[in-house]
């Protein structure tokens, strides 16, 4: 059995969704995460509906995350 983070690490370099507990997705490659499941993605995009808003490199904060999954 494997922990979050072990299965977290194994994302690391790849693209991923993330859900908000704002609603919003964010995507895009991910480059690092700590304990506490802040985020650091490159090529990131912010989902909103229909609007897609481009971020380049973004940090995510782990109290914010609803969901991480590979995309």
């Amino acid at each position: 059995m494997q922990r979050p983070l072990d299965v977290l690490g194994a994302s690391t370099e790849k693209r991923i969704i993330i859900r908000l507990k704002s609603g919003e997705r964010i995507s895009g490659v991910l480059k690092a995460f700590d304990v506490h499941i802040n985020l650091w993605l490159d090529d990131a995009e912010l989902r909103n509906g229909e609007e897609n808003t481009k971020l380049g490199k973004a940090l995510v904060r782990g109290d914010n995350i609803i969901l991480v999954s590979p995309e």
